[in-house]
């Protein structure tokens, strides 16, 4: 009776909880300035009785909203920022820029937050049935793309006394979130020179940009030599100007250094940092960075992941119409094969060896929509990609989940996901998402030696005695530039 209830309670919220995923698409609003997005989903969950507290840590856009009292606490993490110049109209087969707004939701953080929102409000009325102890809380995480923004929250101490975390990801398949991700830096390299005239007395110029350049090709070179796993990406953010006759006092080039663990990452940041002086040696020009972002790689928890699973497999599967499946199959005429071919690998990634047969033959077939679930494995895989869900992962118990939202062979950040994202498919993702997560909250309330379990293995891996923040004291999260 129990868990029909949440199927009941999302049932009832389903327009309200597309409502808010369409608006918050529409709005598509970056990094630390989700100000209508915050608005909307703490409309949603302050109308179902919960408390809201706003400027959370000294972040303007993060807040927390709360049910209950007592333990467990249950902590529900949502993202909704958007990508820079991603704008794409909603539901079109073909590129076709969205009016509104030159930003997009490209990694599907619309329907991520509001998913995680309808999850936490099914489990408080849940909770308020059956008249259970426990703590509901929703995380109202801000910039996750490009600023790390739970790490922040985390170094706050704003998730000190949860006693799990719950969570997902908007993807082409269902399944269990079961790999490892990168830390990652985001550091800023401006450099210093001094303008001339680049022709009457270039001698008189020290070129900032070239200094951006050799430290490009100098860390072009690093590559060879750093550990397997790790990556290297850059911008270059400002060249100093637009005038070529004019020697460039100032520019500046934005790294995002990735690496399996900590120590790695620190050493490739020592090098790079070593890589920036050179270049400033050798342009005659002075080089200083900033701090812009950092965040820990995932710490699974096996016990959290089974029992997600176990829930994944009791909730329906959508049901797709002949509409839905044609769109589908349009989305799907637009992606190069080496994009569906990658989206297999990762589902061969994540499972085991003797299914392989069975998964092979299924995707064989191309389905255009992939309404399985994905069979679990404790194997661990290297998600070659970061998230900052990671650091809440080493303070407490964490799971997360994937959910299809788009036709298989979509690739995030693309302009295929941005279109997807009012789609009745993505919809019908999130709330099967929503209640995987629900039923997740329920099981563990219900089950108070799953969680003990989930916490022991947490304690086991000593993650929280031997977590350290990857942002430096003193540094605060900013919007992009």
């Amino acid at each position: 009776m129990t868990k029909k209830g949440i199927s009941d309670y999302l049932a009832a919220i389903q327009k309200e909880m597309v409502d808010a995923s369409d608006a918050i698409w529409e709005v598509a609003e970056l990094r630390f300035e989700e100000v209508a997005s915050m608005s909307i989903l703490q409309k949603l969950l302050t109308n179902h009785g919960f408390t809201v507290k706003t400027n959370i840590g000294g972040i303007e856009t993060a807040f927390l909203a709360e049910y209950g009292e007592g333990e467990p606490v249950m902590a529900f993490l949502g993202e909704y920022d958007a990508l820079s110049h991603m704008s794409q109209a909603a539901g079109t087969t073909h590129p076709a820029p969205f009016t509104g707004n030159i930003n997009g939701h490209g990694c599907g953080h619309n329907l991520l937050g509001v998913g995680a929102t309808g999850a936490a409000i099914a489990l408080r009325y849940e909770l308020e049935k059956n008249k259970r102890t426990g703590t509901i809380r929703f995380y109202g995480c801000p910039g996750e793309e490009g600023g790390s923004g739970k790490a922040f929250m985390v170094k706050e101490g704003l998730f000190d006394d949860i006693d799990v975390a719950i969570s997902w990801h908007p993807y082409t398949f269902n399944g269990i979130f079961s790999m490892n991700t990168l830390a990652n830096y985001q550091i800023a390299f401006e450099f210093k020179g001094r303008a001339a005239h680049a022709a009457a007395a270039p001698h008189l110029g020290r070129s900032a940009l070239d200094a951006v350049e050799l430290m490009n090709v100098g860390v072009n070179y690093l590559r060879e030599h750093l550990v397997q796993d790790a990556r290297l990406h850059y911008a270059v953010t400002d060249t100093g100007g637009l005038s070529p006759n004019v020697v460039q006092e100032k520019a500046e080039v934005l790294y995002l250094m990735r690496a399996p663990q900590n120590d790695q990452l620190k050493d490739i940041y020592r090098r790079v940092v070593n890589i920036a002086k050179g270049a400033a040696m050798m342009t005659d020009t002075t080089v200083k960075t900033r701090f812009d972002k950092g965040c820990s790689g995932i710490v699974r928890n096996k016990t959290l992941e089974k029992l997600m699973y176990e829930q994944m497999k009791q909730v329906t599967l959508p049901h797709y119409t002949d509409a839905e499946k044609r769109l589908a199959e349009e989305y799907v005429s637009t992606y190069r094969p080496e994009e569906i071919e990658s989206n297999k690998k990762q589902i061969f990634q994540m499972i085991d060896e003797p299914d392989h047969e069975t998964w092979n033959t299924l995707l064989s077939e191309s389905p255009p929509l992939l309404n399985k679930i994905l069979p679990y494995s404790e194997k661990s895989q290297l998600l070659h990609g970061s998230s900052d869900v990671g650091d809440v992962s080493h303070i407490a118990p964490t799971v997360q989940c994937f959910s299809n939202c788009y036709a298989f062979g979509a690739t995030l950040h693309s302009w295929q996901i941005v279109s997807h994202g009012k789609t009745t498919i993505a919809h019908k993702g999130m709330m099967y998402a929503a209640e995987v997560m629900a039923r997740t909250g329920l099981a563990l309330l219900t089950s108070p030696e799953v969680l003990k379990k989930a916490q022991q293995e947490h304690r086991l891996l000593r993650c929280r005695d031997q977590y350290e923040s990857l942002i430096p004291d003193g540094i605060k999260p900013q919007p992009i530039k």
